[in-house]
């Protein structure tokens, strides 16, 4: 979003009568663990309200609902073990239900917005305890158990859901070459009777069909880059963003599908610097990349496969943020 579609956002959220069970406001005090606890409330409070999105404000006064400004910045501010903040917040959600925090000045002072995406399937927990909004009040989810009922009983996976319009036309043929070349290294006792399988045998094999019908799993990972369409109103997009210190943007680029393939394209976009190590033994330096690619593929990868791609346009964003990244 725009800054001015930030501000109609915040002022939207503000023109509300009170605080709901998922809309919550607060003027600066801010407290990592606070913070989290909130994120898991909201996110249950939206699914159980069965709302798109649960909302944190900082830079709002709670009562009068006006704009107070704040001094709270979330990508700078620590949490416990001087860890950085929202790194250390999507670590302790369980499952993580996608969080973005945005900075906007709105003409009556610096607000801070934190949206949250609804839990689905199961309650979000906060370093293993479940949290909820009763109104305006936070409190254990555990208190209330018939809301953790409904929680449980709401959630259905659209991943493996039949994508109706989509055929097998629709899949890249590069990104089925790479998935039978990963298949193959993975199931290497199998790799004789895979040169003999059609396409749609593999992938009934590889669970990414359903008895033959393209899956939105299917198309997410497989599917050309103009099948994003089919997917629609859900949205298939990688962002890749470039910030300085400040949190200005200074460079992007989006990724569709196939989502196979995204993922080295994405690595590509990261600044992984060399380091020079001096082993215990020798005069001779070493030289290593400063993240192992192994650890930055599981973050990508953990992205993608944990985004809620399904939530009707709107876009859950998941996040890793890595040194100048």
């Amino acid at each position: 979003m725009n800054t001015a579609a930030v501000i109609a956002l915040v002022d939207r959220l503000r023109a509300l009568p009170k605080e709901t069970d998922w809309c919550e406001f607060k003027r600066n005090n801010y407290e990592p663990q606070q913070l989290g606890e909130y994120l898991s409330a909201l996110a249950n409070a939206a699914c159980l309200a069965g709302q798109p999105q649960g909302y944190l404000l900082f830079g709002i006064d709670d009562t009068t609902h006006d704009v107070v400004g704040t001094s709270f910045d979330p990508y700078a501010s620590k949490a416990r073990g001087n860890q950085d903040l929202l790194p250390w917040l999507a670590g302790g959600l369980r499952p993580n239900p996608g969080f973005e925090p945005r900075i906007v000045e709105h003409p009556r002072g610096r607000v801070v917005l934190f949206e949250i995406g609804p839990a689905r399937d199961q309650p979000v927990r906060f370093y293993d305890e479940a949290f909820v909004r009763i109104g305006s009040s936070k409190t254990a989810l555990s208190k209330h158990p018939e809301k953790a009922r409904a929680i449980w009983m709401r959630g259905s996976d659209w991943s493996s859901g039949v994508c109706e319009p989509a055929t097998l036309a629709d899949l890249d043929p590069v990104a089925l070459a790479k998935a039978r070349e990963q298949f193959v290294i993975k199931h290497s006792g199998q790799a004789h009777e895979v040169t003999g399988w059609d396409d749609v045998t593999f992938l009934n094999k590889a669970k990414v069909l359903k008895q033959g019908a393209v899956t939105h799993t299917a198309l997410l990972l497989l599917g050309r880059p103009e099948s994003a369409v089919l997917l629609s109103p859900a949205v298939a997009k990688i962002s890749w963003v470039l910030k300085d210190t400040d949190n200005r943007e200074l460079d992007y680029e989006h990724f569709g599908p196939p989502f196979i393939l995204a993922g080295d394209h994405l690595l590509k976009r990261l600044r992984n610097l060399m380091v020079r190590a001096l082993p215990s033994g020798t005069l001779f330096p070493q030289e290593i990349t400063q993240y192992d690619p192994w650890v930055i593929r599981e973050a990508l990868h953990n992205c993608i496969a944990h985004q809620d791609m399904g939530c009707m346009g709107v876009w859950l964003s998941s996040s890793i943020r890595i040194g100048s990244f």
